[in-house]
């Protein structure tokens, strides 16, 4: 039998299946047995036939942020509005064909925007070449989902087809450490109360995954679905937003409609057309990828505090070292930081350190290597992009 049909079987059963205590295990093993089949769906395909021709895109500047929606909800023409490209547009469904790159510079980011052909229901199965679709969304930052007032519960099927493919938008990973060993069963270790899971559905679970001895940490009350996420491994936890475009369109009982079918989001109401709302919009995209600023200073003098280099919140010394040249990280001596990461002053640190925002930065390398021993004759390099 097919896994597609294996999954559909187990589907069925799973909807038939009455919720109660009695059948909470059962149901929990089908769930699991479901995830497992869609992995190995989407390894078969992953290897079948990758991302398709004209899908493929190189990831530039401070981030990507991927903008998704169904056809005709105006994406190319926002695309068009907020970034220095030109992406087709029309008034007719699939007009974006493939993927479409521009840049927004906003706030000394070069952010990247994607605009991408429009998902269909089904998508996350192959309709409309979903997958191709899907597998650039999972490379984003960022999720911009794009809607109108007068199709704002479109948003959920959006969310579902992602979360078919592993991506769990607007939530985090959760803190559960799941350990095989060589002996003693399953040994469950709870650090807070659970309420979502009993320990004979935990064990059941793990059984399924092919744990016989393990030990599992819980550091959080989760259920059924995030427990088999943790086991599955290869889920991407990823914000997202929601634009509601074409409110020139629309009467202001319809806009409402909207808003409250969207009050758990984050949103921006704009006309790409009318130029409405777009400035919002970029401050919006802006917040919402968490960037910091950081401040080169060359050894013995003063930081340069006009030009400075906008990175990622969680941003290590080492990343930065990454980004101004690629021999720094191999011939890294040290560090010294100023600004809200530092303990005190001028504090010496290692690749690791993660930087803060407005914090100001000296690296120093090796004066052997053949490089600038430090960057106060490395002014060009605050300008080098990733």
């Amino acid at each position: 039998m097919a896994l597609e049909d294996q999954i559909r079987e187990l589907e069925e059963e799973y909807a038939r299946t009455e919720k109660n205590k009695k059948t909470e295990i059962h149901r929990g093993k089908l769930r699991a047995k479901i995830a497992m089949l869609r992995e190995l769906v989407e390894k078969r395909a992953s290897k079948g036939g990758g991302a398709g021709q004209g899908y493929a895109f190189k990831k530039s500047g401070s981030a990507t942020v991927a903008m998704v929606g169904f056809p005709s909800v105006g994406k190319s023409t926002i695309m068009n509005r907020i970034t220095n490209v030109f992406s087709e547009i029309g008034a007719y469904d699939f007009t974006t064909l493939t993927v479409v790159p521009g840049v927004l510079e906003y706030s000394g980011a070069k952010i990247q925007i994607l605009d991408l052909p429009g998902i269909i229901k089904g998508a996350a199965h192959g309709k409309g070449r979903g997958r191709e679709v899907l597998s650039v969304i999972r490379s984003a930052d960022l999720i911009m989902f794009v809607c109108d007032p007068f199709n704002s519960h479109t948003i959920d099927v959006l969310l579902k087809e992602l979360y078919e493919v592993g991506m769990r938008v607007n939530t985090h990973k959760p803190n559960v450490v799941v350990r095989k060993t060589n002996m003693g069963g399953i040994d469950i270790r709870p650090t807070v109360k659970l309420t979502k899971l009993d320990e004979e559905m935990i064990k059941e679970i793990l059984r399924e995954y092919g744990y016989v001895s393990a030990e599992i940490v819980l550091r959080e009350d989760i259920d059924v679905e995030q427990l088999i996420d943790v086991l599955d491994g290869n889920r991407l936890y990823v914000n997202g937003f929601v634009v509601v475009n074409k409110i020139d369109a629309a009467d202001p009982v319809m806009i409402e409609r909207a808003r409250g079918l969207l009050k758990n989001w984050k949103t921006a109401f704009v006309s790409g057309d009318k130029q409405i709302g777009l400035e919002e919009l970029k401050k919006t995209i802006y917040e919402m990828l968490n960037f910091v600023r950081v401040y080169l200073k060359p050894q013995g003098e003063e930081a340069d505090m006009k030009v400075p280099m906008v990175v990622r919140s969680g941003t290590t010394v080492e990343g930065i070292c990454n980004m101004l040249h690629k021999d720094f990280v191999k011939n890294f001596r040290y560090a010294l930081i100023w600004g809200k990461s530092a303990r005190f002053p001028g504090q010496t640190v290692g690749k690791g350190h993660v930087l803060a925002d407005k914090d100001v930065l000296t690296i120093m390398i090796k004066k052997s290597a053949g490089l600038l021993s430090d960057t106060s004759k490395s002014q060009t390099f605050t300008k080098i992009e990733k």
